[in-house]
């Protein structure tokens, strides 16, 4: 049992809870969110840091400001900037001080970073003390990101402790975060499958999502690394985190599902009936995991909006906007575009500018061609 090799501090938090309750899930989904917000539902961008973080090439800071800027300006408010990790282990992460202090801060908008210890907390608040908020300017960025994993061996893998090492470092960061008015958001990765072990135990995920919440994180988004999930599964998963003594209601929980078996989607509508409504996703399909070979990015952000259009659900972003980012960078990285919806829309686009253009002729370039 995890608690077994937690501090004795952390240990409570990871006590055993009773069987699902479908009584509980109901009310743990009534209670998720105000009825005024039913619809509304929130995309975080990780392109610019979950999306860029596995590129072979060096991006410049300009690059990686401008698709900052252009994602915030398609109607995209909560941007996962980059993060405060060493660009010996992440070398596409360093200059992430100079990409937010440079990017365009729009009021509203939310750019979390990521922090993996105190040591980068420490960088990013010297940073931020140089750029206090002004009248009308808000700081670089108001929130962090803390991450651990579900199984031992992905957790080794990624951060090299166990995962109650990892938590009992990652409440000193919170800790301080929180101290210094920064929100705290948690990430736990490998909630269905491992490349390490193999299908992960949903008490062990249910613990490690209680322990992040329980140390100060005002959401916990779950991990789907590998993308093998199905609906099923992500149904059979929320049922065990919603349910029981220690019930987290789907409001504290998000999903950032990759889609390397084409199912991020079907994933997504399986967790909007279980009542959660903060989904993350990168323009363009962007990503990888270096920790699991094979896997693919993110579900990309121009699938989920498509998906989402014309039902009860909003997302505030642009469709046509987003699709224009997901070209852009996909040219600038020199990689092929893995939105679906995206290449589907620029291939529509192509397809009527051809149309146009044998309208504008009189039809006169099918004339010659016949005649040769």
């Amino acid at each position: 049992m995890l608690a077994r090799t937690l501090p004795p501090r952390l240990a409570p938090r990871l006590a055993r809870t009773s069987s699902p309750s479908t009584s509980t899930i109901r009310h743990a989904r009534a209670n998720s969110t105000a009825s005024s917000a039913l619809t509304a539902v929130k995309i975080v961008e990780v392109g610019p840091r979950d999306g860029l973080q596995n590129e072979k090439s060096v991006i410049p800071p300009e690059v990686k400001i401008e698709l900052i800027n252009r994602l915030n300006r398609a109607g995209l408010t909560t941007i996962e900037a980059g993060s405060f990790v060493s660009p010996k282990w992440v070398p596409q992460m360093a200059g992430t001080a100079d990409v937010i202090s440079r990017m365009e801060r729009v009021p509203g908008s939310s750019y979390p970073v990521l922090v993996p210890n105190l040591k980068g907390l420490e960088l990013l608040l010297d940073l931020l003390a140089k750029h206090p908020p002004g009248a009308g300017t808000p700081p670089p960025t108001d929130e962090i990101a803390i991450f651990t994993a579900a199984t031992e061996g992905f957790c080794k893998a990624n951060t090299n402790c166990s995962i109650a090492e990892s938590l009992e470092r990652l409440e000193a960061v919170t800790k301080k975060a929180l101290d210094h008015g920064l929100r705290v958001r948690g990430y736990v990765s490998v909630v269905i499958d491992c490349p390490y072990e193999g299908r992960v135990s949903q008490t062990k995920v249910r613990d490690v999502t209680k322990a992040l919440l329980d140390m100060g994180c005002y959401e916990v988004s779950l991990g789907d690394t590998v993308g093998t999930g199905t609906p099923a599964q992500v149904r059979a998963l929320l049922e065990t985190l919603m349910s029981g003594a220690s019930a987290m209601p789907a409001g504290k929980l998000a999903g950032h599902y990759h889609d390397t078996f084409g199912t991020a989607v079907a994933n997504i509508m399986a967790s909007l009936d279980m009542g959660l409504r903060t989904f993350d996703a990168s323009v363009g399909g962007l990503g990888g995991c270096p920790y699991s070979p094979g896997a693919t990015g993110n579900v990309a952000t121009e699938d989920v909006v498509y998906a989402l259009r014309d039902s009860k659900y909003t997302t505030g972003a642009d469709l046509d906007a987003v699709v224009d980012v997901g070209d852009w960078i996909s040219k600038k990285l020199n990689r092929r575009n893995a939105s679906r919806a995206g290449t589907a829309t620029l291939a529509k686009r192509e397809r009527k500018q051809i149309e146009k253009e044998r309208e504008n002729d009189g039809g006169a370039a099918e004339s010659i061609a016949a005649k040769l």
